[in-house]
Formats: C-alpha cells, structure tokens, sequence
C-alpha cells in the first residue's frame, strides 16, 4: 500500500501539479489507493491500487480533465471494495439483450448447420429472413408473446403453407434457446398457437399423362430444346421415384450397375440403396460422362452438376399439357401406381426412402381406392358364377 500522504485529492490541488524529471504518483490522504500519477510530461492521470485474495492490483481510472475528482473518487472507492471482495476491479458490461434475429442467427449457425442437410438450411433461412424477421427481428427474444406470434401467423394467412411453416421454425428455435439455457424453460410463444388446415397439393399422373410426359421428353431430347442432363434427370425421377435433390447430385460412384442400385449418401432421411430397373439402367447407359466430372447429370460448367430443374420441368410440362403439375408430383405418382400394382404402404415407403410410416401414410386413401377395386373385381367374378344370367 502507498504511505500516508497529506495531499487531498481535490480540483485546485491537482491543477497546482506540476510535471517534474520523472514521473511521481501523489496519494490521497483520506482514501488509501486512490492517487493521481503526473508525468514527466505534465499529463495528469488518475490511479487505484488495493491489496485483495489475488494480490495487489492496480489499474487507471482516466485523466484529469476527462474525469473530474469526485467522480474520480467515487470510481477509486467501488473498485477498492471489488478488489478486496475478490472480484474483477471493473464488472464486466452487461451481455446485450439477445434479439430474435441474433437467436435465429445463432440456431442457423449452431443446430441447423449441424443437424439438417443443406437444402433444409437453405429453406430454414429463407424463410427466417422472408416472414419471420421483418416482423419479430429487433425485438428481444425474451419479450415476444404469444400474441405477437398469432399476429404473424394471420398476416401470413393467405399462404397457409408457408404460414405453419414459419411458425413451425420459430417453435424450433424457442425450444433450442430453451436448450442452451438462453431464454427461461416453458416460455416458448408459439406454445398454443393453432395452425392452418392445409390443403393436400399431391396430383397424381394418370396413364395418359404418362404418355404425353414420354412423348414429349423424346421430342425435347431429339430436338435439342432441351439440356440433355435435364431429359436424363426427369426420366431417372420418374422411373425411381427418387427426390430431386437426390438425383442432381448423384455421382458416378453412387451407381452400381453390377449389383444393380444407387448407393445414396446423402439422402434425406440417411444413406438408402434405391433398387435400379432395366429401363433406369438404359436411361444411365446413354448419359455420356465428362472428364473430370463425378456428377451423373452434369451441369454446363466443367467439372458441376445441374442444380436446378424448374425451368426444364416448365418446358416439358407445357408440352405434354400437364397444367399445375410440379416436379415434385412426380414422385407422388410413383407412389399412386406402386399402390395401384398392389404394393403394400411399408414397401412404397422403403421405395421412396421415408424415415416414417406416418410419411407415407399421406397415400392410405389411394390404398382404399386399390382395395374397392380389387373387391369388385374379386366380386364380379363370383358373381357370374353363382348369379343368374343378367342378376350381376
């Protein structure tokens, strides 16, 4: 500790200072540790030291002129009483408020990256940035009620689709902060709010469509209007029932063609062998592959694979007449005429690779529809055995 002084910490007696050859510290006699340090220079600074379980400390507390001696003074005493108590001499600044948009940053960055395939995350964040932040962003995640997020989820009404799923996301996210111990257990305040019935937006191609959808690849293909990777891909869809995502990005070294399947590493639901049919296998056989380039439907630029086939789809689409049909329907059809061959639902769910029976449970009514038809069947024929002539 700095001996006893006689000088008083005061605005005169600290203007009266002056520099000298060196530079000197001068203590306050009424509060021990507190002192001004004059330098050579003339520059005046004020300093405190104290004595606390870690040792001596000592630190600045600022210049004369920027801080006038009884604030100096008042900040001199809390740090000695910190020191003494052990504790760090400057509390550390209150952490900010956590926003929804810094939590839903963080939930991007530190679960969805690490939990949910990219297309999930790309999906995750478009929807985050186009209806749930422009809202709720700058608001602290502690204060959103449960109100505020009904109120989002009406505004967002006339897409009901997009709607339950902004609402679902955000539940997500709540929860998580809950996890990581972020925001208080059992307030989540999405808790309660009813989601919108929506309506079922499968389309299943009929045997006709088929058609047209064949004739109209083969058009595209011996025409050239089309990028013939995109003629390959749709067909692959088509004939696999495979996601698109899981066909752009298939590599060469997925397909086996000795034991006949694609080795998907990727897939949605984890890693799944999709059995490949003659037909499929032609459809690979004719696909020409590029130096350099582990992807089956390539893309324009060296060395990628296509990302994209809405634009193609379009154009197909439009040949063969199928109005409103998406890409993605594609895949539900090839579920409708497994069903329609007789298939059972868990054999159409490990064709289409669903983690969950409740997935493919979506296509119990065509499964109806297959049973009503296979009874009349069964019931006409006994008819007209056992009926008189006519009475069936």
């Amino acid at each position: 500790m700095p001996r006893r002084s006689d000088f008083r910490i005061t605005g005169r007696s600290v203007a009266a200072l002056r520099g000298g050859e060196r530079d000197a510290v001068f203590w306050d006699r009424e509060l021990a540790g507190f002192g001004v340090r004059v330098h050579a220079t003339g520059r005046k600074v004020y300093v405190v030291q104290s004595r606390g379980p870690a040792g001596l400390t000592r630190l600045s507390l600022g210049p004369h002129g920027d801080l006038f001696p009884q604030e100096a003074r008042r900040r001199a005493r809390e740090i000695i009483d910190r020191i003494k108590r052990g504790l760090d001499p400057v509390p550390a600044p209150p952490a900010p408020e956590l926003t929804v948009a810094g939590l839903a940053e963080r939930y991007l960055r530190l679960h969805v990256a690490a939990h949910c395939r990219a297309s999930s995350a790309r999906l995750y964040r478009l929807e985050l940035e186009r209806n749930v932040l422009p809202a709720l962003g700058a608001k602290p995640a502690a204060a959103v009620s449960r109100e505020e997020v009904a109120a989002l989820h009406h505004r967002l009404r006339a897409t009901p689709y997009s709607a339950n799923r902004a609402i679902k996301i955000l539940a997500r996210m709540f929860r998580q902060a809950e996890t990581w111990e972020l925001l208080p257990p059992g307030g989540n305040p999405c808790r309660g709010v009813r989601l919108y019935r929506e309506r079922s937006r499968d389309r299943f191609l009929t045997a006709e469509e088929y058609r047209r959808l064949g004739r109209a690849l083969g058009a595209a293909a011996a025409g050239g209007a089309l990028w013939p990777a995109a003629v390959a891909a749709i067909r692959l869809l088509l004939l696999t029932g495979c996601r698109k995502g899981e066909i752009l990005t298939l590599r060469w070294d997925d397909v086996d063609l000795t034991a006949r399947e694609l080795r998907l590493r990727d897939a949605k639901a984890g890693p799944r062998m999709v059995p490949l049919t003659p037909p499929a296998r032609r459809v690979l056989a004719a696909i020409p592959r590029a130096d350099g380039n582990p992807w089956v439907i390539r893309g324009r630029k060296p060395g990628s694979h296509m990302t994209d086939l809405s634009y193609h789809w379009a154009q197909v689409a439009a040949r063969a007449g199928l109005d409103g049909v998406r890409i993605h329907d594609i895949r539900h059809s090839f579920a409708s005429r497994a069903l329609a061959l007789g298939e059972s639902l868990t054999m159409i769910g490990r064709l289409l690779g669903h983690a969950r029976a409740g997935t493919t449970a979506r296509y119990a009514h065509l499964q109806r529809d297959a049973e009503k038809a296979a009874a009349r069947r069964v019931g006409d024929s006994i008819a007209a055995q056992i009926l008189p002539p006519g009475a069936a």
